[in-house]
């Protein structure tokens, strides 16, 4: 029967007597869910045995007494959480069939239907709990490799303290098989780390002193220490185990239908029973009616299926923050990206050096990469790494003078040097027909970004920089088509010519380029006006993204930090640094979305066809309890597809 059911996903009808405050059930919660139901389905079936041995033994009275024992014990039980319903809620919940049908047995005699209705309620509600722990299981892995505790370097020796009072600086010893319990960078020479949990990524990798290391990897190796960079609080799987617990705190739409459903299907359970009795004179059939009426296929059918949605979301590497996120997920018809660090790798890279005059490519990237030092624009950044890649001495600028965003000038080895944009150089003095050589670049590069430099003012050369495409996002757009997406755009704040080269060699539809955070908003809010195109999916990965992604349908953030504003924001945080994974949660969302549909409309159809067979004597109570609960069985193993594939 459903109406236990309704606990154990927190769906209508009932409030849980073992709800945490805040609508959200803990493990321990749901550990109190099974094993009441099991005890009192224990209860349900010694009955049954006890008192058909008493009949069988010529016993029959008191064979009669323990069933009825048993189901006013049920019976009772069952009122106390539909009173609770009535008073919490001011609804009346499904399980209130259950309990007229109970109640209903009772008054005819009909004792062993009504412990029988008994034990497939409670059983249903244990069968129901461990398929939504089953269900959930990537979800609570996640929550349950949640450190603790910490291994806190204390002079010489080593100190085991909460991790909460883990501080930025302090250093963790994290030994074999531990999960790293901050954001950090290793201190040790290396250390061996398992990041699958967070990524997905099933091979170890192997981080070297000063390299990152987030929390939730486990040490694969030997021990070795951690420089906290971050309180415990602030780290990226504490942000995870945050998106988690609002994921199993959310109800989706599809299953805040039953809300309404039990409102007519009620009276509607209570009309047909009426009239089979009516028209038969027999109140059995009304009871046979109203024992096959239990709507269980919504209830068990949508939370089920929708929950393991977000599990083989999560295993793919997405965490979704509710069962509603994933209904929306399998509903959008747009997808927009941001362009930078989520369809591009987010670091430019040197591509190509044109030099025009007496410098050679090294020595231009030399003295351009020297003045850059001083500079904390990322393609100054970028051109400071690309040296020491070469293995070039840089040396110190002096007189340094920085227009930031256009361009930085100085004096490296007594030259004086500049570095940046053509109307940067216009501005340093150089003379306009020293800019017709940097068109000796347009032909040579992608035209991504050309950073001119200029020694002793003439142009002696063009620095062409790319932000290369990532591997994984050269098919997200024929795979979020073959999803079913109709209108994929990519939405950018770089210069139009760049941004318009991405969005060819991708293959988006439509390209906004120039775009600031505000006018990223005002893109998705006129998307979303359109029915066609609407749930809407923003994907992003900065802080200027967050806005557009609080705005979306759907707010999806790029990387394995998890900490940052954009993720804060969004309903999904990739932790695979993979945009090809928005497909993945798309699929899995889509997938969850027909399988609880097919389970409801399946499920209820068997349903309506035993309440018609019940209806004309064809189905007495017992049978008719029987057939419901394998009814139910049968959609709970249909939603539980929901998890592969």
């Amino acid at each position: 029967m459903s109406g236990a059911q309704v606990h154990a996903v927190a769906t209508p009808g009932t409030l849980p007597r073992d709800r945490e405050p805040g609508g959200r059930r803990g493990n321990r919660g749901t550990s109190l869910v099974e094993h009441r139901a099991r005890i009192l389905a224990s209860i349900a079936a010694g009955a049954i045995a006890i008192g058909g041995l008493l009949h069988l033994l010529g016993a029959a009275s008191a064979g009669d007494a323990v069933w009825a024992g048993a189901v006013a014990l049920l019976a009772t039980e069952l009122a106390f959480e539909v009173l609770r319903s009535i008073i919490v809620e001011r609804s009346l919940g499904v399980d209130t069939i259950a309990l007229v049908a109970m109640v209903g047995a009772l008054a005819l005699d009909q004792l062993l239907a009504g412990v029988v209705i008994g034990l497939m309620f409670s059983g249903g509600e244990a069968l129901e709990s461990v398929a939504s722990s089953r269900a959930r299981r990537e979800l609570s892995a996640l929550i349950q490799r949640a450190p603790k505790v910490a291994q806190l370097r204390v002079g010489d020796g080593l100190e085991e303290v909460p991790v909460d009072q883990v501080r930025t600086g302090d250093i963790i010893v994290v030994r074999t098989g531990e999960v790293v319990p901050v954001d950090g960078t290793v201190v040790s020479p290396e250390a061996v780390i398992d990041t699958s949990t967070l990524t997905g990524e099933p091979l170890p990798r192997t981080a070297s002193r000063g390299m990152a290391v987030l929390s939730g990897s486990a040490n694969a190796g030997a021990p070795f220490e951690v420089r906290a960079g971050h309180p415990a609080s602030e780290s990226a799987y504490a942000a995870l185990v945050r998106l988690v617990e609002q994921a199993q705190a959310q109800r989706a739409p599809f299953v805040r239908m039953a809300d309404r459903y039990a409102g007519f299907f009620l009276p509607a359970t209570m009309l047909v029973a009426a009239l089979a009795w009516a028209i038969s004179g027999d109140p059995v059939r009304a009871l046979a009616v109203v024992v096959v009426a239990t709507p269980c296929p919504l209830i068990l059918a949508a939370p089920i299926a929708l929950v393991s949605g977000l599990s083989r979301a999560a295993r793919a590497g997405v965490i979704v923050k509710g069962t509603g996120a994933i209904e929306t997920l399998g509903e959008s018809r747009t997808v927009l990206f941001d362009k930078t660090g989520t369809l591009t790798v987010g670091t430019p890279e040197v591509r190509e050096i044109v030099t025009h005059g007496e410098f050679g490519s090294s020595e231009l990237l030399r003295l351009a990469a020297s003045l850059d030092r001083l500079s904390a624009h990322v393609l100054g950044e970028a051109l400071v790494a690309a040296a020491a890649d070469a293995g070039l001495e840089l040396t110190m600028p002096l007189d340094v003078r920085e227009d930031p965003g256009q361009g930085i000038q100085g004096t490296v080895d007594g030259l004086r040097v500049a570095v940046g944009s053509r109307a940067f150089m216009r501005s340093a003095g150089i003379q306009d027909a020293e800019h017709t050589a940097t068109a000796l670049a347009t032909s040579h590069g992608s035209g991504e970004a050309h950073v001119v430099v200029a020694v002793d003012d003439h142009v002696a050369g063009v620095i062409i920089m790319a932000d290369e495409i990532r591997p994984d996002a050269m098919h997200i757009v024929e795979r979020l088509r073959a999803e079913g997406i109709r209108h994929i755009a990519m939405i950018s704040g770089d210069r139009r010519s760049v941004a318009e080269r991405i969005g060819r060699e991708i293959g988006v539809e439509r390209v906004y380029a120039e775009q600031s955070p505000g006018d990223k908003v005002e893109v998705v809010r006129r998307i979303a006006a359109d029915r066609a195109l609407r749930p809407v999916i923003m994907v992003g990965d900065g802080v200027n993204d967050a806005p557009a992604l609080a705005i979306a349908d759907i707010g999806i953030a790029m990387g394995a930090a998890g900490a940052t504003v954009s993720s804060e924001t969004a309903d999904a945080v990739i932790t695979v640094d993979r945009v090809d994974r928005v497909a993945d949660a798309i699929h899995a969302g889509r997938r969850a979305i027909h399988i609880a549909r097919q389970s409801v409309l399946a499920g209820m159809g068997l349903s309506m066809a035993a309440m018609a067979v019940a209806a004309v004597g064809y189905l007495p109570p017992v049978p008719g309890a029987l057939s419901q609960e394998v009814i139910d069985l049968a959609v709970i193993l249909n939603a539980l597809r929901a998890l592969r594939g």
